[in-house]
């Protein structure tokens, strides 16, 4: 399991409140409704999921959250503080961090200055160095290949470096869009406990995912969107267990769960 510190990431002592909260968000791009009256929070300390499949507006969530994109209806809090209308460099000030889709590292720079970008609205270079060699300690194949561009890694070593890249800017919340998308099967368990090590040291987890099974197996709470609804949500373990709401909503026949078990 990957070791991350504390005293590097700000770990303080659990207050549960919310951390974030969307409040009935409608959506458009042009004329198409992506989002109708969605609402969803996150408490500080959590790992929360938004599953849906293609089209049903998990990524368009995930761009009101970081202000890539403004609602037409709602509002969007952080810390009970209204970020709505924020552009997107104002709400990673705020300690907000994203894993985007495909990792989206950039190639043709060095791991080393991919890492130094994840940092950029920061202003102190001695905490910058020390963070930066503290990801290399946590994330030792990073360290191997500092100055290899970021473009020649495997899937996997690229999405260990958008983790660490995230975690450059000492964010409060992660913000991760389908971080297991594309990766060899040896590499997804891995990610898996990353995402799990990186909460443990008090960063709260927002992550949207396509796998449920993968997904809930570490998330506190589950939220299911269909075709830009809210249609469910609840405990993780409660979503994981019932076959009902897995035929239903996340694309699992319960036929095929009961031939998997026998």
């Amino acid at each position: 399991m990957t070791q991350l510190s504390g005293d590097l990431l700000g770990k303080q002592e659990p207050t549960r409140h919310h951390l974030l909260e969307l409040q009935g968000i409608d959506a458009y791009y042009g004329s198409a409704q992506a989002l109708s009256n969605v609402s969803l929070h996150i408490d500080e300390g959590e790992i929360v999921c938004l599953l849906g499949g293609n089209a049903s507006g998990k990524s368009t969530t995930m761009k009101i959250i970081l202000g890539l994109l403004h609602p037409r209806a709602g509002e969007v809090f952080l810390d009970g503080q209204n970020t709505t209308r924020l552009q997107t460099p104002q709400i990673i000030r705020r300690g907000i961090a994203s894993v985007p889709e495909a990792r989206r590292v950039f190639a043709e720079m060095t791991i080393e200055e991919n890492l130094r970008v994840g940092a950029y609205l920061r202003s102190s270079r001695q905490e910058i160095k020390q963070d930066l060699l503290h990801m290399f300690e946590v994330f030792p194949r990073l360290a191997e290949r500092r100055r290899q561009r970021a473009g020649t890694l495997s899937g996997g070593e690229q999405q260990m470096l958008a983790f660490a890249r995230a975690l450059m800017s000492r964010p409060r919340l992660i913000c991760m869009d389908e971080p297991t998308m594309g990766l060899a099967p040896i590499f997804v368990e891995r990610v898996l406990e990353t995402i799990v090590a990186i909460n443990r040291t008090g960063v709260t987890i927002f992550m949207v995912e396509q796998n449920a099974e993968l997904a809930l197996s570490i998330a506190s709470r589950g939220y299911i969107l269909q075709s830009g609804h809210m249609v469910l949500d609840g405990l993780a373990s409660e979503l994981l267990n019932n076959l009902a709401i897995r035929e239903a909503y996340l694309g699992q026949r319960v036929g095929e769960q009961k031939a998997r078990d026998a």
